[in-house]
């Protein structure tokens, strides 16, 4: 067997939205994912279930299991805890998927091999994904794990970048308003829509080539609507509008500010 066809036992612990879809990548690119541990029995029984081989675990000594990566895929604020408790034999990599801890928070893993394995995706459990498209930004300390690593990406994603911690907190950063600020204001726009008694699908065209037009072309090259034009009257309508929503009406403010302060 070359190393491109290599294939790897690997646990993880979490089994939420991140775990749910890359166990089922890995199982399906021949990998064997042996154990699954969460806090939630239930919510690990219920991925280990659609696994072939896997089982729910309840302890984080994984020293007796032969496994040869664990994926820590948890909300960044337990990372550190888990951390802690979690025991591995030597040399086995241990790689946690967040976008914005950095790989020596894994330090605090005795014999492992830290590393970092971030899918920059945004993760559903009741929304299929396929992650050939999706970019995992790898780091390790070792060239020798790195390497593993990557083998371990290509087999499920054709877009593998190596990005260090700093860079990689960017890249979530930046990610959080594409992704997350995003995602609420087309809430904010379907909730006036709803108070309107609108439906939401005359929105879809809009929201639909709006992100196509922005993946083309510089998005600030392309900016629309009444802050970019300084059309004061619409925009103090739309204000108006709103005084039965301080808060939208004050996040409409910044926005126009923001807006009209980036000009290009």
């Amino acid at each position: 067997m070359t190393d491109t066809e290599k294939k790897y036992n690997i646990a993880f612990v979490g089994a939420g939205n991140v775990a749910w879809h890359l166990a089922q990548a890995f199982t399906g690119a021949g990998h064997k994912v042996k154990a699954i541990y969460s806090r939630s029995t239930a919510t690990s029984e219920q991925l280990a279930s659609i696994l072939p081989e896997a089982k729910p675990v309840q302890s984080l000594d994984f020293t007796g299991s032969a496994v040869d990566v664990i994926l820590i895929a948890v909300p960044d604020a337990a990372l550190q805890s888990i951390a802690f408790k979690i025991k591995v034999a030597p040399g086995t990599i241990v790689a946690h998927t967040s976008g914005s801890q950095p790989l020596n928070i894994l330090n605090l893993v005795h014999g492992a091999q830290p590393a970092v394995f971030y899918p920059l995706q945004t993760f559903s459990k009741t929304k299929t994904l396929d992650l050939k498209q999706v970019p995992i930004l790898l780091e390790a300390e070792q060239q020798s794990t790195l390497q593993q690593l990557e083998l371990l990406a290509q087999s499920i994603s054709t877009k593998v970048h190596k990005v260090d911690s700093e860079a990689r907190r960017q890249l979530h950063l930046a990610a959080v308003f594409a992704c997350n600020f995003t995602n609420h204001l087309l809430g904010v726009s379907q909730q006036l829509l709803q108070e309107a008694n609108l439906p939401t699908e005359l929105l879809h065209p809009l929201v639909q080539e709006t992100i196509a037009k922005a993946t083309e072309q510089p998005p600030f090259q392309v900016q629309t609507g009444p802050a970019i034009r300084h059309d004061n009257n619409v925009i103090q309508t739309h204000l108006h509008m709103l005084q039965q929503h301080p808060r939208l009406q004050e996040l409409y403010q910044k926005l126009t500010e923001s807006i009209q302060a980036t000009q290009v």
